[in-house]
């Protein structure tokens, strides 16, 4: 398996045998295909991170995220979302599939 990258909390890699790529969360590691992978790009992008930060909006700071067709779940602070975040960005731009993100101003 191939580094693809690494953040703080994660590891991205990619397996070229198997046509797969791995996300090493520290405690668990899931197995995604890119369809998998693509479904997570775009439930990290629809993550509003600005309502962890209005206590009405998300008073505990968690996220809950499900991946891989429910199998997998995951409870995650701010922190860990942003580290999740940067994560896939940088991980999609390193296999040159990258998408724009928007800025918030």
């Amino acid at each position: 398996m191939n580094v693809v990258f690494q953040s703080t909390y994660y590891t991205l890699y990619q397996a070229n045998n198997e046509r797969c790529f791995y996300i090493d969360f520290g405690q668990k590691t899931v197995r995604m295909s890119l369809c998998q992978l693509l479904s997570l790009r775009h439930k990290l992008m629809s993550i509003a991170i600005e309502n962890h930060f209005d206590s009405d909006l998300n008073s505990h700071g968690f996220e809950v995220l499900m991946l891989c067709n429910k199998e997998h779940l995951f409870v995650l602070n701010t922190l860990e979302i942003l580290d999740l975040k940067k994560l896939v960005d940088h991980g999609f731009m390193e296999i040159g599939i990258s998408a724009k993100t928007v800025a918030i101003v």
